[in-house]
C-alpha cells in the first residue's frame, strides 16, 4: 500500500451529501445487520467505521473474487477479481444503511476515482458496494442517483454495485491495523486524517470514545 492523502470531497460539506430518506432506508429489521463495502485499503475504511456509533464490528477482507485466492499475496496482484472490503455489523436501531453509505461516499473514500484510491492502484482497491439483497441493491443505487444528481462531485461516481457471493475474512494481522499501528507512516498519511474528517463533520454520529478531544 502507497501513501497518500488523497481525501474524498475536502471541501465538501456534510450538508450536500444526502441524509436517508425514505429512499435511502431499509426496513429496520430486528438484530444485526451487516453492509460489506470497498473503498479502497481496508485499513483505513476499517478505521472509519470502527468509529461510528451504532456499528458493532468491522472485520477487513476480500470480496468479488473465489475462495482459493482470497488472501493478501494474491489479491496484490490485481488479477483475482477481489476487492478489499470491510464488513461492517450494524445496530438498525441505532444507525442505518442509509448512514453507513452517506459516511461511505462522504469520508471513507474517493469514490470517483476508478480502480485506484489516491497512489493505491488495481481493481483490488476499486470503489464498490456488495449487496446481498435487492433492498440493499436499490438503496445503493438511489443514493448515487442522489450524488449524481445534486453534482456533489465535479466527476462522476464510479462505485459498481456487486453482488455478495462470499465475503473472506483477512489475514489476523490486517484486523484493526490502524488501531494497533497508529504511527505506522501509511496509516499516518491516509487512515487518521479520515478518521479526523469524520470527527470534524460527523461528530454526532461517533462513539463517545472517539468523540472525545483526547482521542
Amino acid at each position: 500500500m502507497s501513501q497518500s492523502c488523497d481525501l474524498p470531497g475536502m471541501s465538501v460539506p456534510r450538508s450536500r451529501f444526502p441524509a436517508p430518506d425514505n429512499d435511502l432506508e431499509l426496513p429496520a429489521d430486528a438484530g444485526e445487520q451487516r453492509a460489506v463495502l470497498g473503498g479502497g485499503c481496508f485499513w483505513c475504511t476499517e478505521a472509519v467505521y470502527l468509529a461510528l456509533d451504532g456499528v458493532t464490528a468491522v472485520t477487513s477482507g476480500y470480496a468479488g473474487g473465489s475462495a482459493d485466492t482470497a488472501n493478501y499475496d494474491a489479491v496484490c496482484t490485481g488479477t483475482t477479481d477481489h476487492a478489499e472490503v470491510i464488513e461492517v455489523r450494524y445496530d438498525p436501531a441505532r444507525t442505518s444503511y442509509g448512514e453507513l453509505l452517506r459516511i461511505f461516499f462522504s469520508v471513507a473514500h474517493d469514490p470517483t476515482q476508478l480502480n485506484r484510491q489516491g497512489n493505491d492502484r488495481g481493481t483490488q482497491y476499486r470503489s464498490s458496494v456488495f449487496y446481498e439483497n435487492e433492498d440493499q441493491k436499490r438503496v445503493a443505487e438511489a443514493y448515487i442517483r442522489k450524488l449524481d444528481e445534486a453534482g456533489v462531485y465535479e466527476a462522476p461516481v464510479v462505485t459498481t454495485l456487486e453482488p455478495l457471493d462470499a465475503f473472506y475474512p483477512a489475514e489476523d494481522y490486517h484486523q484493526n491495523f490502524a488501531a494497533r499501528n497508529p504511527f505506522q507512516p501509511y496509516v499516518m498519511a491516509a487512515a487518521a486524517p479520515k478518521v479526523e474528517k469524520l470527527r470534524d463533520q460527523f461528530g454526532d454520529r461517533l462513539k463517545p470514545e472517539f468523540n472525545d478531544d483526547q482521542a
